[in-house]
């Protein structure tokens, strides 16, 4: 049993290493040739793994740039759902938003061009599919504090675009920033107190009222 056991975590860590390895790949070439210039077989060739290979694990070239997000709205949602009494959804996620922030740093500098913001700024296509995937977040959102508040869903709705948007922000404000010729460093210091304001503010409007 133990045996077995350790061969299915060797299984599982292959199967993620590959994965960051396409991914990589993936955001190197957007990096150099931008999105629409990048075909599947070309990141398989640069990730050295079958075309194959690729769509066992990103089903379509778009999850190429949105995957990693899917998974942060997840994360999300599930610190929502699981959130102390009286802490509210701003606040449940707000350390991993700030993260988020301080992550932008530790992207390797090859492949920054070719992540989600910057591609979203110099590509209509990826600009949709971020707004694509903004949408798909308020609506995950909405549903965990419709789950865990006591809210109407027109509200819970409001609440989700709203706590949604702030990833958006992120997002959108990282690609501008580097467009103008900001290095991640530069973006990271200024977008960090930007951010924690926006959650302050949020905080402070989802804190249910005093009677």
């Amino acid at each position: 049993m133990l045996f077995d056991m350790a061969e299915a975590g060797l299984r599982e860590r292959k199967k993620a290493r590959t994965r960051a390895v396409i991914a990589a790949a993936a955001a190197r070439l957007f990096a150099e040739r931008g999105y629409e210039q990048v075909v599947v077989s070309d990141v398989a060739r640069e990730a050295e793994v079958s075309e194959q290979t690729v769509y066992n694990y990103f089903q379509t070239k778009e999850q190429l740039v949105t995957d990693l997000d899917r998974e942060f709205q997840d994360r999300m949602s599930r610190l929502i759902r699981t959130r102390a009494p009286g802490t509210t959804p701003a606040a449940a996620i707000r350390d991993l938003v700030l993260d988020s922030v301080e992550g932008i740093r530790r992207v390797p500098a090859d492949q920054w061009r070719g992540e989600l913001g910057y591609l979203a700024a110099i590509s209509p296509t990826v600009h949709r599919l971020l707004l694509e995937m903004s949408d798909r977040q308020a609506a995950s959102i909405a549903t965990a504090i419709s789950e865990t508040s006591i809210v109407t869903p027109e509200l819970a709705k409001l609440q989700g675009i709203a706590l949604a948007g702030v990833f958006q922000i992120l997002i959108s404000d990282a690609g501008r920033r580097t467009l103008e010729g900001q290095t991640q460093d530069q973006i990271a210091d200024e977008l960090m107190p930007a951010i924690e304001a926006i959650l302050d503010d949020l905080d402070r409007w989802l804190a249910p009222s005093k009677s």
